[in-house]
């Protein structure tokens, strides 16, 4: 899994598994689509305006946790300009 950022566009994506298949980009909302392949298979969860999602609760940090072993990482997401 591997969860990125590009502030110029305020995109992030979600990647959940490497696109080997061919994949429909859904449309949930308007700071929300999907990739989803044929066999329901999710590759992607892809977040517009995301400094207002990811800033929502936490304090402008994204946190990890662990929930088998209780360890929680926050990593701090860099502020507006």
């Amino acid at each position: 899994m591997k969860l990125t950022y590009d502030p110029r566009y305020n995109v992030a994506y979600l990647r959940l598994h490497e696109k080997t298949a061919q994949v429909e980009t859904i449309r949930i909302s308007d700071e929300l689509n999907v990739d989803l392949a044929p066999d329901g298979t999710v590759y992607g969860i892809e977040l517009l305006n995301a400094n207002e999602q990811l800033r929502a609760t936490d304090g402008g940090a994204l946190v990890v946790i662990n929930e088998a072993i209780g360890d929680r990482r926050e990593i701090p997401l860099s502020k507006e300009d």
